[in-house]
């Protein structure tokens, strides 16, 4: 199997390690730094499913797709910021030589209209989308730390694509150590993570804590409460689904499951705004609020905090 990585951040190297630990034949595009990294000492895993390293002559590390053989891949996972799902898509679609009859791209990305912005630029039954609840950290450029797991990874169609075109790929994922299944639920799965991430993400950003003490007093639950609702609200209105009928249910496994099995871990959004880099906000409450404007619902807590989360990005720039 020939995997090519598009985004070697934390996600990426994290995906990465279970690949090659599964001896698929794995190429890594990522930045000049983290390359020189990974060709000099390899790829690092540490944490929760144990410790791993790969050998820098056991996988290959680029910062261009023009420095490829070309030479068509199996799957082509997308682990880029969400902001940066147009200009991957862009960049991916130039290099046709890279495609052949049987290559899907799987998107790994947070929010919602990722799988949009690629069925714009490709034919949509080859895209693929994974839903990933597991929390990865890097520390070095070369090392990804595995912190929090509260499912396995997900990975279906939202265009009702067979799933046995990527049967191969999860095995391997599981084989590499991080749970992994396809699902015919895809799309009720990626509102879940929405649901649970536009509650957790901005607040716990903007208030510098973990999520569990998110849910440790009465204030920031009212907020987190409303955030859900409205997203809940604007969800059905546009015509999607997820696994709860209303926003109640969600709330109580949210509340008795979902941030105690993450409670320790401090969002990605946070990091980014202390790494003065552009947040994903866009992707998550900011997409609540572009279905919310396309169907005239109100979302006023979704607004805040999006708005909040923006003026402190702005601040880094």
């Amino acid at each position: 199997m020939r995997v090519l990585i598009y985004g070697g951040g934390a996600v990426g190297l994290g995906l990465a390690s279970c690949l090659l630990k599964s001896k698929a034949r794995l190429d890594i595009i990522a930045r000049k730094d983290t390359v020189a990294s990974l060709r000099k000492e390899g790829l690092t895993r540490t944490g929760l499913f144990g410790n791993y390293h790969a050998s820098p002559e056991s996988f290959k590390s680029y910062s261009s797709l023009n420095d490829l053989e070309e030479k068509a891949y199996d799957y082509i996972l997308v682990c880029t910021k969400s902001f940066d799902s147009a200009e991957a898509a862009k960049d991916l679609s130039k290099h046709k030589p890279l495609f052949g009859e049987k290559t899907k791209i799987v998107l790994f990305q947070n929010g919602w209209g990722n799988a949009e912005i690629f069925t714009s630029f490709f034919k949509e039954e080859i895209i693929y989308n994974a839903r990933v609840i597991t929390g990865f950290q890097r520390n070095r450029k070369n090392e990804v730390d595995i912190t929090v797991h509260a499912d396995s990874i997900h990975i279906g169609s939202l265009f009702s694509a067979p799933l046995l075109n990527v049967e191969d790929l999860s095995e391997s994922i599981n084989k590499g150590d991080i749970p992994c299944r396809t699902t015919e639920d895809i799309e009720k799965d990626i509102w879940a993570k929405m649901l649970y991430n536009c509650a957790l993400n901005p607040l716990g950003a903007i208030l510098d804590v973990p999520y569990g003490v998110l849910a440790e007093q009465e204030t920031t639950r009212t907020i987190m409460n409303g955030i859900v609702e409205e997203a809940f609200n604007v969800m059905t209105k546009a015509g999607y689904q997820t696994h709860w009928p209303t926003a109640k249910d969600f709330l109580g496994i949210f509340y008795e499951k979902l941030v105690p099995d993450t409670a320790e871990h401090k969002s990605s959004t946070l990091q980014d705004i202390k790494a003065k880099k552009r947040t994903e906000v866009d992707a998550l409450n900011g997409a609540v609020i572009k279905l919310a404007q396309g169907i005239a619902i109100n979302v006023p807590y979704n607004s805040a905090i999006y708005n909040i989360v923006k003026f402190i990005e702005g601040k880094n720039f």
